[in-house]
């Protein structure tokens, strides 16, 4: 029975307890004012998750610095007075829900469609095309300026001073973001950077600016603060991307994630779909070799509300921790209903998109059943 299921046991992350495995993923609400500051529509979006039960909740991406790092118009940050004040209003009511409250710090790198003098490790036109709904318009994205060590200086601080903005909030810990072909994925991804220096080449190289970010907050926060690192091989620009060499790929990888010694390790799968994003063909998982390998919690994504996948992923040992997504918006009580044996709102695939979070989510909920996308 799925109220009994392992998912509702307690897990000790760190030096912390959560009450269940139960993780809400990121979603962009791009729902913030122009000036990057969280709204009360917000506060009531995410404590809504922890009323409902869901053990750990990880932001949206969260903007770093005022520069080059903000991805889309009302991307709130964490960089201003303004902006932390009004996540700790968050933080606070996820707390007081029980609920742990994770930072997802992000730089757009060249996929930012808000400004227009986008950074990038090498100066390499992204792929695909720029995302309306998130507000920055259609066609290709702009071509970005490849960065000088100057410019990676400038990253490592935002990312280093939004950490401590985030401690200053209230939150329990922060999450890197180094996924879904971001900045800091494209630093990582040998297409998009095609650099001569130390962050460039080998994976030791391409990995080097996260492990520094990482080592560099480590030292200016508590040691009970939690320092997350999420990593994709599918990007929002190039969905079906998958590592070269596979297995061999994400095990060297991993080897160097084990040396930044990650309080955990969050596994996007982009299309929504863990074993398409995740299995390799000799039956191995990136979210289980990333478990053998670096030894620390692990969290896996895509598809997992559904019983079959989550037995797999947690009885087979390809993780410990599981994100919802689409399940989490339609459902943001849905630990409770589970454990109360009540039946969740079914969604068809594809139709509830993380954009549509920019309402509140029981709007956005009517919204779905008036145009009977909801079942």
């Amino acid at each position: 029975m799925m109220h009994t299921h392992k998912i509702f046991d307690p897990y000790a992350l760190q030096q912390h307890v959560l009450r269940n495995r139960l993780v809400v993923a990121p979603m962009s609400r791009v729902s913030a004012t122009a000036a990057g500051v969280p709204t009360p529509v917000m506060e009531d979006y995410y404590e809504a998750f922890a009323a409902g039960g869901f053990g750990m909740i990880i932001t949206e991406g969260i903007y770093t610095d005022s520069i080059a790092s903000q991805g889309y118009p009302l991307q709130p940050g964490i960089v201003t007075p303004q902006q932390v004040q009004g996540w700790q209003a968050i933080a606070n009511k996820v707390k007081q829900q029980g609920a742990f409250i994770i930072a997802q710090l992000m730089h757009a790198g060249a996929l930012s469609q808000h400004v227009t003098h986008t950074w990038a490790p090498s100066a390499v036109q992204p792929l695909g095309l720029r995302m309306p709904e998130y507000g920055g318009g259609d066609g290709p994205f702009n071509f970005p300026r490849a960065m000088t060590l100057e410019d990676i200086v400038t990253v490592k601080q935002g990312f280093i001073q939004a950490a401590q903005q985030a401690l200053a909030a209230g939150f329990n810990g922060v999450e890197i973001h180094a996924a879904n072909g971001h900045l800091l994925d494209q630093f990582i991804t040998d297409y998009t950077n095609l650099r001569q220096d130390d962050y460039g080449g080998n994976i030791t190289n391409r990995f080097r600016l996260i492990a520094e970010i990482m080592a560099e907050i480590r030292a200016v926060v508590p040691a009970e603060f939690i320092i997350g690192l999420r990593l994709s091989e599918g990007k929002v620009n190039n969905l079906r991307y998958r590592w070269p060499e596979g297995a061999a790929t994400a095990g060297a990888l991993l080897e160097e994630v084990a040396k930044a010694k990650p309080d955990y390790v969050h596994i996007a799968a982009e299309s929504g779909n863990w074993e398409r994003d995740c299995m390799y063909a000799d039956g191995s998982s990136l979210t289980s070799l990333a478990k053998q390998i670096v030894q620390v919690p692990i969290i896996a994504n895509g598809g997992l509300h559904e019983p079959a996948r989550a037995n797999k992923v947690l009885e087979e040992g390809h993780a410990d921790l599981l994100a919802l997504g689409k399940a989490a918006l339609a459902n943001p009580d849905w630990p409770l209903r589970i454990q109360r044996g009540e039946n969740t709102i079914a969604f068809h695939a594809g139709m509830i998109k993380p954009s549509a979070s920019i309402i509140h989510t029981r709007q956005v909920l009517q919204v779905l059943f008036d145009q009977r996308l909801l079942t």
